[in-house]
Formats: structure tokens, C-alpha cells, sequence
């Protein structure tokens, strides 16, 4: 998947009208528990907490121009990507219907309703929301958003761009970053062809839902099933064509975290850099950790995608529960 220059600084205006660029920043105490460089990007510092809110603007910018009559639309979600479709619905004036799992995120699914999306909770994991999520756009009529889409990679792409360049003089050797759908590895790869460096991508997957990392391996799409309890936002049993292709074309390397070495990521980010990370937030320097040997006294960047952790999770997390 790749973008123009025109199409990558059009997405940045879109962006940049709601958020500014987040911070990327070299923690000296990640440094020392790593044994390396570590490049820290905050992805959790957008208005909703996470990177998804890029690639709903982007989303909404272009169905503004492309689709002038839509007024209600609908989407599937963890809790990130539905913030992100509340947040980029509004600003236009749209309607919006989120569809959760039973068990879902309690202060995720507060947070869209703060934003006013109607909130329905339907099926027991992502996939089943979403399959329900079509049968409702199919009968009220309603623009259904998808998880994965090129509009939606080129706005997310915007945050690795900022990424590149502020570090242009020295580029990381590698950039680790998580697949939930595939959005945020496809924008990292379309990056890092738009700043023409040569850093390494590394997807991560959950360790308790592997069908990326099983379909990367076996060169085709395999279903996977799902337990993870911590990293939500990684919980896919299916994965995208689309989104597999480019990660089979662009990956240096695919790995797999387990919650214990999730959770174990959360709380080093917290003493380090006293930033809150969700499971899927801190999957990546999970795996810098898992694989410090490997990049010891180099110059890694980790991709921190969202900070939208429930607090009683949380508590239980710092406690090593």
C-alpha cells in the first residue's frame, strides 16, 4: 500500500486541524532495561488515547467529499477504532453506531458514549460484533466504516512520518509495532517508504491470538482463536487480505507476546516514563524486551499505539496480579 506525497501531506493537514504531532522521546530508564536506544513514540497523547483517532479523520475527511449524503454511520470495535469513528462523526455532524462485544471495556465503551455514538453490545468477540455491525448497516441503511481501509492507513501513516522525521539524522535500526487489524503496520511500512529509510518492521501479535502470525507463516490467510485478556485491541481471529499482504511483503519479522510479558511492559512503562499503556499500547516494547539480545546497543523505536487501559485492570497490572 503506498501514498503520493500530496496524498501523505493532505493526510497531515487533516490530522494536524484536530491534534497536534505527538511526541517521540528517548526514555533513559527504557534505555537501561533494554540495553539499547530506546525511541518511545506517544501515540497515547491524541485526544482519544490512541493512534486510531488519524484514520478516522482521514476516513471522514474523504467521505465528506466522496459521499456528501451519508448522515448515520456504523462500525465495529474493541474501543479504540470507536472513539475514533465518534470523534472524527462529530466533527461532521454524523451519526454514529458503535458495535462492542459483551464484556467490552468499561471506561472504553464510557468513552465513545461520551462522545455521543450509540453504543450496542452484541457477540462474544470482535469478529462476531462486526458480522453483526453489517447485518444492522444492511438493514437501517447505514455507511458501515471498516477496521481496515487505505483511507483509514493514511491518515494512522501520518503518526510514523512524524516519527522518521523528527528522527531523519539517525533513523531507528528497528520499529516494532502491533497488529490488531493491520492498520497500524501497513501505515508504518507506507512511512517508511514515504521518509525513504531503511529501519526494520517487526509486527507484534498476542501471543493468545495468532492469526497474523500463523498467516504470515503459512503464506496465507488462517483463522486463529482468541484469548487474550489484556491486549483487547490485538484480538483478531480473522485476518484482513489486504492488510496480510502488506505485512507478508513488508515485515522483517512477526512475534508473539504473552499477557505476561504484556503486563510486564505496562508496568516498566509506568516506572520509566509514568505513561499509562493499554495491553495492544505496550505490546510493542514488549517485544523489544522479548528480543533485547537481538538489538542490544542499537537504536530501537517502539510504537506506544494507546493508553485507554480500565483502572481496576490497571491496579491489578502494577500489582503483578
Amino acid at each position: 500500500m503506498r501514498f503520493t506525497a500530496d496524498e501523505i501531506a493532505d493526510a497531515r493537514r487533516t490530522v494536524q486541524a484536530a491534534l497536534p504531532p505527538t511526541p517521540q522521546y528517548a526514555w533513559p530508564l527504557l534505555a537501561e532495561a533494554l540495553g539499547c536506544e530506546v525511541w518511545l513514540k506517544h501515540e497515547n497523547h491524541t485526544p482519544v488515547g490512541a493512534f486510531k483517532l488519524r484514520g478516522g479523520l482521514t476516513y471522514f475527511d474523504a467521505l465528506r467529499r466522496t459521499q456528501p449524503g451519508v448522515r448515520h454511520v456504523i462500525s465495529a470495535t474493541r474501543g479504540n477504532h470507536g472513539q475514533s469513528v465518534g470523534f472524527a462523526a462529530r466533527r461532521h455532524g454524523l451519526a454514529a453506531t458503535i458495535v462492542v462485544p459483551h464484556g467490552n471495556s468499561v471506561e472504553k465503551n464510557a468513552a465513545m458514549r461520551a462522545l455521543g455514538v450509540t453504543l450496542v453490545e452484541h457477540g462474544d468477540d470482535f469478529q462476531a460484533a462486526a458480522e453483526h455491525a453489517a447485518e444492522l448497516a444492511e438493514a437501517q441503511g447505514l455507511h458501515r466504516v471498516p477496521s481496515f481501509d487505505r483511507e483509514l492507513v493514511r491518515g494512522v501513516a501520518t503518526a510514523c512520518v512524524e516519527f522518521f522525521e523528527a528522527l531523519r539524522e539517525a533513523p531507528p535500526e528497528v520499529l516494532f509495532v502491533p497488529i490488531g487489524l493491520g492498520s497500524g503496520f501497513a501505515a508504518a511500512a507506507a512511512a517508511r517508504a514515504h521518509a525513504g529509510v531503511k529501519t526494520r518492521l517487526v509486527g507484534v501479535v498476542s501471543a493468545h491470538a495468532t492469526a497474523y502470525l500463523d498467516s504470515w507463516r503459512a503464506g496465507h490467510a488462517v483463522e486463529a482463536p482468541v484469548s487474550t485478556v489484556l491486549a483487547d485491541g490485538m484480538a483478531c481471529r480473522t485476518p484482513v487480505p489486504e492488510s496480510l499482504e502488506v505485512l507478508r511483503r513488508e515485515a522483517d519479522d512477526v512475534v508473539a507476546v504473552t499477557d505476561e510479558e504484556v503486563a510486564a511492559a505496562m508496568r516498566l512503562l509506568y516506572r520509566a516514563t509514568h505513561n499509562l499503556a493499554e495491553g495492544a499500547g505496550a505490546a510493542a516494547l514488549a517485544a523489544a524486551m522479548q528480543q533485547r539480545e537481538r538489538w542490544a546497543r542499537r537504536r530501537v523505536g517502539v510504537m506506544l499505539t494507546g493508553g485507554n487501559v480500565d483502572a481496576p485492570l490497571f491496579a491489578q497490572v502494577l500489582r503483578g496480579a
